[in-house]
């Protein structure tokens, strides 16, 4: 019995084993040829058909929402610059910023900075006060009125006033092609 039992498994697993053979035989190249296809497709050419929609039909974002100053890009809307000077808005200190790379600070923080800007700049509060207003208003509006909070972008403010002034921030108009805003 036992010698007939020996024989059934090994036949089983003779057969079993050519059977494995045959099915891999015969579905290798099919599989292989569906996984190439969708490397292909999902990882080369769907995202190079996001990339193409994205130029065309948001061009500013896609190619990193930069800002320029006559003609000239000084920084992206989306990244952090860090400014010295006393007459220009600062980004908020790392020790308040998650990723140190947040370009934008809060109403009250703009808020608190118009005094220093006012001193250094000779420019009236109110003005200033008026230009993070201004901000913030667009701001509300491109992110469709409710899907952020109330936020102050300070490389835009910034050069708002450089270019709505120009008299008065000259050292960064007439430096911004050597050294840019700094």
């Amino acid at each position: 019995m036992k010698k007939d039992l020996r024989k059934f498994i090994s036949k089983k697993t003779s057969v079993a084993s050519d059977d494995v053979r045959s099915l891999i035989g015969q579905n290798l190249p099919s599989s292989l040829r569906v996984v190439l296809l969708m490397i292909i497709t999902v990882g080369i050419a769907y995202p190079l058909l996001l990339v193409l929609i994205g130029d065309v039909t948001l061009p500013f974002q896609s190619t990193g929402s930069m800002l320029t100053l006559d003609g000239e890009v000084v920084g992206s809307k989306l990244i952090a610059q860090e400014f010295k000077s006393d007459k220009l808005f600062h980004i908020r200190p790392p020790a308040n910023s998650t990723s140190t790379v947040d370009p934008h600070i809060s109403p009250d923080d703009a808020y608190a900075q118009i005094p220093r800007i006012s001193k250094a700049t000779g420019l009236p509060e109110s003005t200033l006060k008026t230009a993070i207003q201004l901000n913030i208003e667009k701001n509300k509006v491109s992110n469709v009125l409710v899907f952020a909070p109330d936020y102050a972008n300070v490389l835009e403010v910034n050069l708002e006033l450089i270019s709505g002034y120009p008299d008065v921030y000259q050292e960064f108009v007439m430096n911004r092609n050597t050294s840019g805003v700094s």
